[in-house]
């Protein structure tokens, strides 16, 4: 097959030329590695949007890989130019910023196109036997909704001699991928600086890629367990979810009922509820002080006596002047003599009349 130049372009519809394939594939890469190697929590806003800013521009690389056709079942890895080898970390790429999605709600459906992403990238290198590696079993039971034997897990058995030698069997695979990667990374460290300055030769760049693309291998196998793992987890979440009974409203405890009180011996027993209760009213306050003899000067029944007094005086005098009373008459003959001369309020010095 043809290999496709990095020069290669697309049209938008307006006219514009796209970027580069090429250019595309670096900035993905270039922002998975910034976010895979910041000090900030995978939740703040500056890491998702260079998640989301490198799995759209990994996105619209993929969908121009699939429009050149640059890759074939019918083909063996020689015959893959050195300038297309790069576009074979495309899904695993992908895959890994999709794990780095925060978004609790689509966890399960982040994981999940991970997955699919990784199992594409193992699948291609598998057919191009890029290395030495077992694909792992695909699972069917990827749906949504949980199997009988998720939701009830069968009762674990003592462990035969074949299951231990298969956990000792998977113990070894995966040192011998630690190994093979630690291996690999450091040969990546040793040209990396030729290929990135630009004077390495075409057999350096291709062995870059490659070693790039087999590291990838054994990052993907590791993420793919933990992934199977996660998904394992998340949907048991889910079920006890939906079987976990809904929580009731918690009950009111009964208020205390408010005791209105008069009588002062219930008064003690129940207490009045607040302070300075009224025990009489006014009148009866009056009413007992009249009785005792106790009221000030000022108190309505001592007003009440001088009116009575003022009322007799006035009536004493009236029957005088009626009986001809000669000093009376005299007294009231000077009185109105004096109010005829004086007007009233004359000398009132204290009203200011």
């Amino acid at each position: 097959m043809a290999a496709a130049e990095d020069t290669n372009t697309t049209q938008n519809p307006s006219g514009s030329e796209a970027p580069k394939l090429s250019d595309l594939l670096d900035r993905g890469w270039k922002l998975y590695e910034e976010v895979d190697t910041t000090n900030e929590p995978s939740s703040s806003t500056a890491v998702q949007v260079k998640v989301k800013r490198g799995i759209m521009q990994l996105e619209e690389a993929t969908m121009m890989v699939n429009q050149l056709d640059l890759f074939s079942r019918n083909e063996a890895l020689e015959e893959i130019s050195t300038t297309d080898l790069k576009y074979l970390l495309l899904p695993a790429l992908l895959g890994a910023l999709t794990m780095k999605q925060v978004n609790p709600n689509k966890r399960l459906e982040h994981v999940q196109a991970a997955r699919v992403y990784f199992m594409d990238f193992l699948q291609r290198c598998k057919s191009y036997d890029i290395c030495s590696f077992q694909l792992p079993k695909t699972s069917e039971n990827t749906a949504d909704t949980p199997t009988e034997e998720q939701m009830n897990p069968p009762v674990p058995m003592p462990m035969s001699q074949s299951d231990l030698i298969a956990m000792a069997t998977q113990r070894q695979a995966k040192i011998e991928r630690f190994n093979q990667r630690k291996e690999t990374e450091a040969k990546l460290s040793e040209i990396r600086g030729l290929v990135e300055s630009g004077s390495a030769d075409e057999e350096v760049v291709r062995d870059f890629y490659l070693l790039n693309v087999r590291r990838w291998v054994t990052l993907a196998l590791e993420e793919i367990d933990s992934i199977s793992q996660e998904i394992e987890i998340l949907k048991r979440m889910e079920l006890f979810k939906q079987s976990a009974p809904q929580p009731s409203p918690p009950k009111r405890p009964p208020m205390k009922p408010f005791i209105l009180t008069k009588d002062a011996v219930q008064a003690k027993v129940f207490g009045a509820g607040y302070p300075s209760l009224p025990t009489m009213t006014v009148d009866d306050w009056y009413e007992q002080h009249r009785r005792q003899a106790c009221l000030p000067d000022q108190g309505i029944p001592r007003s009440a006596a001088n009116d009575d007094k003022e009322e007799d005086e006035r009536a004493e005098r009236e029957r005088k002047e009626e009986n001809d009373d000669e000093e009376a008459l005299q007294k009231a003959r000077d009185w109105d003599h004096w109010k005829d001369t004086h007007r009233r309020g004359y000398g009132n010095r204290k009203n200011m009349g």
